[in-house]
């Protein structure tokens, strides 16, 4: 059979060598077909990166959020908890440890306080979030100048502070907001340094600043009144149910009929359209890739019939010196086959061409530094594949309609 096979093989590859104008012709169709495939999934794989990352960056679809429930409903009507759960550091700790696959984890408190500028005496009442150091992971607000603090300095308690720019800009008096890294400002009745500034952001009105979490009992002491919020990010949109269910097993395990007494907020509506956002993106690479291949196996067929309606003589004459129908099927697929891999290694290279062009072009037009090309070896590879079932495919109609021809009227035909 090996033999039969390798035979068969050997005459498919010696017609293509023979033929070179119509195996070219054979084999753009199918560097086309390719080509389109692994630009459009290298280009929809690079816009679905910059997708994620930009949800990631600018909202919380990707964060869980652990409230203790102060209301719930009796009767219809909504009642006070009795015995509200006390969020404690420890139980962030713990949290934390028991699922270590999340991209970052944090605890907070809020509540307001007076902030004053020690060398301008300028003072205002601002918004004070007292968070662990693990906020960072959300990038928001991003920072205009100076830097966030550190895990060290949040244990540690070190009497540091984050304005916003607004606040800055209040305080500084005239002088532009980042004046203000370095100075000392006191929160509530404790001096802080000024370690970071926010940037602006469209709209801003308050005034907010951020202090490390073990600060919140001492400068804003009537949030010690409020249940604390422990907030998990998972590492990608994929990864929300499953760190959902992480969580609830957590919680399971510490408290007993924790449903009553704790609230898991997601942004389940939000997470829901971007889940049906990336499934319809997914839905219209495949139905451009699909097309594209489609293309490139009509042209494989189309050159096939072709080849066959030409190569009739030649047909004949090796089904008058014994080669069977087996023989004349193997030897068109062969050549159909040869014609894909070949079109597929040359396709993939334009195709990687093509989507760095366009990548380029939209970072030129759009002034967006995050999209880049993405080629996984997976792109590649299912390329290649297709391509070798797209010959398959397309060149088998070909070789049985070859392989019927009879040998008296083959040899006939002029």
């Amino acid at each position: 059979m090996l033999t039969v096979i390798w035979s068969a093989a050997a005459v498919g590859v010696g017609a293509l060598r023979e033929n070179p104008l119509r195996t070219l012709l054979s084999t753009l169709g199918v560097i086309i077909g390719v080509a389109s495939l692994v630009a459009v999934l290298s280009l929809g794989d690079a816009l679905q990166a910059f997708a994620r990352a930009e949800i990631d960056r600018q909202s919380d679809v990707q964060s869980i959020s652990v409230e203790a429930r102060t209301w719930h409903v009796v009767d219809g009507q909504w009642q006070p908890v009795r015995n509200v759960l006390r969020l404690t550091t420890e139980d962030f700790d713990q949290l934390s440890a028991a699922i270590p696959e999340t991209k970052g984890a944090w605890m907070s408190r809020g509540g307001s306080a007076r902030v004053a500028a020690r060398r301008t005496s300028r003072e205002r009442t601002a918004s004070i979030q007292a968070v662990s150091a693990g906020i960072g992971v959300t990038g928001r607000p991003r920072l205009a100048a100076g830097r966030l603090f550190t895990d060290r300095e949040d244990r540690a308690n070190t009497p540091v502070v984050i304005l916003s720019w607004k606040l800055a800009e209040e305080l500084a008096n005239g002088r532009p907001a980042t004046a203000m890294i370095g100075e000392e400002v006191r929160v509530g009745s404790l001096p802080r340094e000024v370690i970071g500034i926010f940037e602006r952001t469209p709209g801003e009105r308050g005034y907010a600043a951020r202090i490390p979490l073990a600060g919140a009992a001492s400068t804003i002491p009537q949030a010690m009144n409020n249940p604390a919020t422990i907030t998990l990010r998972a590492r990608s949109v994929d990864d929300v149910d499953a760190l959902k269910s992480s969580i609830q097993d957590w919680l399971a395990r510490r408290y007993r009929g924790w449903e009553d007494r704790v609230e898991l907020v997601v942004a389940e509506e939000m997470l829901a359209e971007v889940n049906k956002g990336f499934f319809i993106l997914k839905l219209f690479l495949g139905a451009l890739a699909g097309i594209s291949m489609l293309v490139g196996g009509i042209g494989i067929m189309n050159i096939m019939l072709a080849s066959v309606t030409e190569r009739t003589r030649e047909i004949g004459i090796r089904k008058a010196i014994g080669a069977n129908r087996r023989d004349i099927r193997l030897q068109f697929l062969t050549e159909a086959v040869a014609i894909s891999f070949v079109g597929s290694g040359a396709g993939a290279i334009v195709g990687v061409i093509i989507a760095a062009i366009a990548v380029a072009i939209m970072r030129s037009m759009a002034g967006v530094d995050g999209l880049g090309i993405s080629l996984t070896p997976a792109t590649l590879l299912l390329s290649a594949g297709i391509a070798v079932a797209v010959g398959l495919v397309f060149g088998t109609y070909p070789a049985r309609r070859a392989s019927r021809l009879s040998p008296i009227d083959a040899i006939r035909h002029e």
